[in-house]
């Protein structure tokens, strides 16, 4: 059995898919299977997804429209009978070494779900652009590290959340747990996936040491904000703490819940995409008859407690994060 099975969801990459594919064949591990799951593309990259057919480690699903980026790695993920799979967004780059950092860091604790990489700016090279992702009570999903140096980030730990553009997770804790939750399409469905590990007491761990670069927003054109994005930021938003808190800790939070939304309304008004944001709102509720939501399990006590812990330490870590970046601190 192979160690891993690399995924990659493709929608129009052709700019960058080859150099991003390249990047996982020159790995100084070889002990992987590669499947890239193409998502309706109408460019080049098809063909050149098509291009890796005949070797032998390589799989491509061809979707007729864009699933959205859930329910394609989630195609990945139920091919794959190896220990880990790791997620490789099409508009990143890997050192050589990095999946075997990946899987010597989840290799020591059977305990880890997932490990997050350090992604760096592919076009500012001495920036990060995430190590890690954390939660704030305020209902934000951050990414940590974004916009300053990498060299701040040089120690592993463990974080709230596993980034999906670039994570390994382990299977068998995959199968517990369910996959990612395909009502998200795109945008935080990776920090939904790593908080239900969080709840079920499994841990998430950033691996500086598995470095890759990242050109961030490619697939969606969208490196801040746009129509998109708004949407799915304003839909996911609320669905990621309705699904992942037990009632009582949903009550107690509404509060900073509520001050959250109205700072990202505020924020998105002021960007020009208030409209785009309130339609985001407006598909939640409609979505959250869907949602699979865990059940509350007196075992998993400590777990809320440790995510409540994380969620309150957050909102401190990004007060922070929002002074530095006032003071062009990098």
């Amino acid at each position: 059995m192979m160690k891993a099975t690399i995924v990659i969801p493709n929608l129009n990459g052709a700019g960058w898919l080859k150099d991003s594919i390249e990047s996982i064949w020159a790995q100084t591990c070889q002990d992987f299977h590669l499947i890239v799951v193409d998502n309706g593309s109408t460019d080049e990259s098809l063909e050149i997804a098509r291009s890796y057919i005949d070797h032998p480690r390589y799989t491509l699903i061809e979707n007729k429209t864009n699933t959205g980026f859930s329910y394609a790695v989630n195609q990945g993920i139920r091919m794959a009978d190896t220990p880990y799979v790791v997620l490789f967004n099409n508009d990143a780059f890997a050192e050589p070494d990095w999946l075997e950092a990946l899987i010597r860091t989840a290799d020591q604790d059977q305990r880890i779900f997932g490990v997050s990489s350090l992604m760096i700016r592919h076009f500012q090279r001495e920036l990060a652009d995430d190590a890690g992702d954390y939660m704030t009570l305020l209902g934000f999903a951050c990414k940590r590290g974004d916009g300053l140096r990498w060299e701040r980030y040089s120690q592993p730990c463990r974080v709230f959340s596993a980034c999906g553009g670039a994570a390994l997770y382990r299977k068998s804790i995959l199968d517990k747990i369910g996959l990612f939750d395909e009502n998200f399409f795109a945008y935080y469905e990776d920090v939904d996936i790593s908080w239900r590990a969080n709840n079920f007491g499994y841990k998430n761990v950033y691996c500086p040491a598995a470095k890759c670069y990242h050109i961030a927003g490619a697939t969606t054109g969208a490196v801040r904000y746009n129509p998109f994005k708004s949407i799915q930021s304003g839909r996911n938003s609320i669905l990621l703490p309705y699904k992942n808190m037990p009632l009582v800790m949903l009550i107690l939070n509404l509060p900073f819940l509520a001050a959250g939304y109205l700072l990202k309304v505020i924020m998105f008004r002021l960007k020009g995409f208030g409209g785009d944001y309130a339609k985001g709102f407006h598909e939640a509720w409609k979505a959250i008859p869907k949602l699979d939501k865990p059940p509350f399990r007196l075992v998993n006590l400590p777990n809320y407690f440790w995510v409540e812990g994380s969620m309150i330490a957050g909102l401190f870590r990004y007060i922070v994060y929002r002074v530095q970046r006032a003071l062009k601190i990098t």
